[in-house]
Formats: structure tokens, sequence, C-alpha cells
């Protein structure tokens, strides 16, 4: 038998206290890893980052957003990227490679800047610079000192880092205050574990961008974007960056009752002895086919008569002669290809306004290249300051909307209807003269549709939509033999087509689905078919003259109507008055 040593513990009794040792570490180790891992999730991070834009050395800010491109110069002889000016101020601002140059244009001026000059062109008088466009690499960089005096916006730049804050005119501002104790950490997102990327000092002035919780997207005047928590910010004020209307010397002419009503005067060689021509009550403006493109350089052809402006000015027509690009696509965009021959095209017309006493200019550019869609925009903007500058009305023709690249695509209604008076629908041609099917010139079914897909989608104003209407019809001949039928059309005046009528002892049936009168006939194995353009059919698409709210009418062309259908579309008008 072993005996057990009196100062020695019993067994059990060391395990419990081992027990109990282990048991306080581990309670221990929780505690302390509870404590950090309490401290880990409440305590805010510290660590800096830089802000975004960090690569750039002088960054643009607008809105709360940086611009991915640098910013050139300091204080007056700031240089802003013409990407960015492009934009955030104005998508229609050009570099034109050929000639080096930018160029802007507005409402009222046309700028003309050259790479490296100091001379630069506003509205073709020179004018002198104190800092020149200068090209680095791919990037062009415009002066501010011109671009103050055509946009409405105010640049702050910060003295502390350089960043440049934008602003445009009618902006609204928020504006607060740092009010904390201490300073308070601007933070990449809306929480206490994002990382810090600037400080906001006590009584700083901050722009509040947004609200995001218990936070405020603010920005700093030196440029850091970030997040800091409601409590460290009192809202202080509000700014609206003042907005400096300046009124146009140019107003658009009126018709006395409101409504236009145009004719073309179809010049091919000489004008017509206006003797022998009719009266036409209601009348207000005579566009006849004077001026055309003659080639690639931009020299127009003339065939103006100062004795038909006398003539239609004794009858208050006013004259807004008409200009064609001769539908020569090639020579065309070689036209609209640079400022200088664009310019050189305006500076002719505008002769042409003032030695004939022109009160306006129709342009009529078609079978046009879709690739010169933009030059041909760029060059209204361009002549459209020149011609309200003399007091002359400017109005461009164009066909219904298609999917025919050099008929209708390469028009860009929408910008254009932002610079013209008045925008001339072609509605006419839907069936043309050599079409493989015969049809309506016009069915008012589609002149409607293109009418509201103009109003609609391609967001022409009704106060600048003018509905060209036809004064003319084809007579569709089909003849089938061995089981094809082939299809010719020959071309009528209103008269011409009521000739038939009489001759043929036809009798006319008005066709709802067109909203047009119609006759057939046969000749032999011919079948003869005429859609008439007569009073119905005037009359029917001068309601929607009415029913939109348009400008007017336009007609084409003077000569091709009855004497009678000037008092229809006189009536018809008068009926639409505001």
């Amino acid at each position: 038998m072993h005996s057990t040593p009196t100062d020695q513990q019993p067994k059990h009794r060391r395990s419990t206290k081992r027990i109990l040792l282990i048991s306080g570490l581990f309670i221990g180790m929780f505690a302390a890893g509870a404590a950090a891992f309490l401290w880990q999730q409440l305590a805010p991070n510290r660590t800096k980052v830089e802000p975004e834009y960090h690569e750039l050395s002088k960054p643009v800010f607008y809105q709360g957003n940086y611009y991915k491109t640098s910013a050139i110069g300091e204080k007056e002889g700031l240089k802003l990227p013409l990407t960015l000016i492009q934009e955030w101020m104005d998508p229609s601002i050009i570099y034109e490679k050929s000639s080096d140059s930018v160029i802007i244009t507005t409402k009222d001026k046309v700028l003309r800047l050259k790479t490296t000059e100091l001379s630069a062109l506003m509205n073709e008088k020179p004018i002198t610079l104190s800092f020149p466009v200068e090209k680095k690499g791919n990037d062009v960089y415009v002066p501010i000192e011109p671009l103050r005096q055509l946009y409405p916006f105010e640049i702050r730049e910060s003295e502390k880092s350089g960043a440049i804050l934008l602003f445009k005119k009618g902006d609204l501002v928020k504006w607060g205050k740092h009010v904390a104790a201490e300073d308070a950490q601007l933070r990449t997102f809306a929480s206490i574990k994002a990382p810090v990327v600037s400080t906001v000092a006590n009584n700083e002035q901050v722009m509040i961008l947004a609200v995001e919780g218990d936070w405020y997207r603010v920005q700093q005047q030196s440029g850091p974007i970030g997040f800091v928590r409601k409590t460290d910010i009192l809202e202080d004020h509000e700014e609206t960056i003042p907005a400096q209307e300046q009124a146009s010397a140019y107003v658009p002419w009126k018709p006395l009752n409101g409504k236009l009503n145009l004719t073309w005067e179809h010049v091919i060689t000489k004008n017509p002895d206006t003797s022998k021509l009719g009266d036409m009550p209601g009348l207000n403006v005579v566009s006849p086919t004077w001026f055309s493109l003659a080639d690639g350089e931009g020299q127009i052809k003339n065939l103006a008569d100062a004795s038909y402006v006398k003539w239609a000015q004794t009858r208050n027509y006013q004259v807004w002669a008409l200009f064609s690009n001769g539908f020569e696509p090639d020579r065309t965009s070689q036209a609209l290809s640079t400022y200088d021959r664009r310019m050189k095209m305006i500076k002719q017309l505008l002769g042409f306004a003032q030695t004939y006493n022109l009160q306006g200019i129709n342009i009529d550019f078609e079978n046009v290249n879709l690739k010169d869609k933009d030059n041909l925009v760029q060059f209204v903007r361009e002549l459209t300051p020149f011609m309200h500058e003399q007091g002359l009305a400017v109005s461009i023709d164009v066909t219904p909307k298609s999917t025919n690249e050099m008929w209708s695509m390469f028009y860009d209604r929408p910008a254009l209807a932002e610079v013209v008076d008045y925008m001339m629908l072609m509605a006419y041609d839907e069936y043309w003269a050599s079409s493989p099917k015969s049809g309506s010139v016009s069915s008012l079914p589609w002149t409607e549709r293109s009418v509201t897909q103009l109003l609609g989608s391609e967001k022409v104003p009704p106060s600048k939509l003018v509905l060209g209407v036809p004064f003319y019809t084809r007579q569709w001949t089909e003849e089938t033999k061995n089981g094809k039928t082939t299809t010719s059309s020959k071309t009528l005046t209103m008269e011409a087509a009521q000739t038939i009528i009489k001759e043929k002892k036809l009798t006319p049936t008005f066709m709802e689905e067109t909203g047009q009168n119609y006759v057939e006939y046969k000749e032999g194995e011919k079948l003869i078919r005429i859609w008439l353009e007569d009073e119905t059919s005037i009359k029917v698409r001068l309601e929607l003259v009415k029913k939109y709210d348009l400008a007017g009418v336009a007609s084409w062309r003077r000569g091709f109507e009855q004497p009678a259908t000037w008092k229809v579309i006189q009536d018809a008008l008068q009926q639409t008055k505001p």
C-alpha cells in the first residue's frame, strides 16, 4: 500500500484549479477580442488617400464632377480643353483641321480662332486676343477671354490648389459651413470606415452637392469632393449665379395675319414677265430660285432680277431668294468642307441681299452625302448670324423623314431648327417621277405623318414649321405586257389635269384614304391614273396647319396652280389666325 503525503492536494482539486485558470484565460482572450472587434467596428478609418483627380495638374469641376483633361495656364491666361467646352458648354463648337481653327457660333456671333494666332475674326471683323488657341499633342486649348464674351458662365480659380470651379449662369449653389469643434474628415463614401480624402477646417465653406442618409456629399473650393457627417456642417446660404440675358438685335418678321404664305418662283434661265402674273391674294412671301452653287470653291451662280424685286415689293410680298446646292453632292461636299469656302458663300449671299434689297434667304440643299450632315449644320450656323445682322430671315427646306441617306438622313433637323427662323417641309413626291408604282404625290395620311414626325422625334417647334404643298400632280400610265406591269409618269399642272378631265368627260371620285379626288381612264390596254391636286386637296392639307398650329404654308410652285387656289389658301389661313 502507498500512503498520501499530508502536504499534497488531492488530484481532483488540482484539475479544477487548472480548468478555472484556462477558462479565465479564454474569457480574457474573448473579452480582448471582443473589445478589439468593437474598436474595429466603431473606430473611424484614418487612412488618407489621394483624390480621384490627383493626376490632373489643373482640374476643372462642374456640379461635383471633374473633367478627364486638365486645364492649362492661370488667371486671365487660363485655357480650357476644347473637348470640355463641347461636353459642358456648347456641343456645336468645332475644331476644323483643314484650317487649324476653332470656330464658335452663337445666335448672333461667328468667332474664328486660328491656332497660335492672337488675331481672330468676330463676324469677319478682326479682334485681338491676349492669349491664343494652343495645341498640345492631340488636345486643343481655348483661352477663356473670348469664351466669356459668348457663353453665360463663371469661373472661380482656387488660390490654394489652382483647381477650377465652373458655374453656369442661373445655377443654384447650396453652401454649408463647418461648425464642429474639430476639423471634419472628408471621406470617399458615406461611412466613418471610408478613407479620408481631405480635411475640412473650422468655419470653412463647402458646396453641398447631395444628401445621403446622415451625410452630405460636398466639395471644397480647393477641389476635393467627398462625404462629411451632417452634424459637422450647417446649411449656410444659397447662391444663384446671376444670368444676364442679352437681347438680340434681330426680331423675326411675322406676317400680319400671323401665318406665312410663301410660294417658290422657279427660275431656270430667265425671270418671268411680271406684267403677265395674276393676283395672288393672301400671299406674303415669294422665293425665286435665283442662287445656286457653281463650283466646289463656293462660287455662286446668280439669276437675280431687280425688276422682279420691285414688282414683288410694290405688292407687299417679301422676297426670300432661294440658294440651291444644284443637287450636286460632290460639289456640295467640297464647298461645305472649310470655313473659308463656307464664308465665301455667305459673303456672296450677303452682297446679293444688299444689292437686290432682299428680306430673306431660303436654303435648298438636296441630294447631299450623309458624311456632310455636320458641315451643312455648321454652314447654317455660320450663315444665320450674318443674315440676322442685316435683318434677313433664314429658312431651310427639308424632306420628310425616311431611311434614304441622300434624300432625307443628311438633314439634322433638330440642330437646324434651333438656328433657322423657318423650316419648310417639302411634303410632296411621296410617289416620285420614276417611282415603280403609281400613287399620290402627297396623300393626306402621309403628309400628316411627315408633319408629326418633325414635330415629335425631330423636335421642330410648330412656330417654325411651314407645310410645303404641291401645285402639281402626275399622270401615271400603267401597261401590262406578258404579265408584267410597267409604270411611267408625266408631271401635270392643276390646269392641265382639269383639261384632261373635261376632254375625257371624267367624273372625279373623292378617295377617303388619300384625302384627294381621283380619276382614271383607259387608252387601249393602258390604264391612266391621276390623284388630283385641286381645291379639295389644298383645303384638307391646310387643315393640318390649323390642327398643329404650324407657321404657315409654302407652295411648289407658282404657275402650276389655278387662279382660285390663292383664295382657298387665304381663306384657310385666316381661319387659323391665333
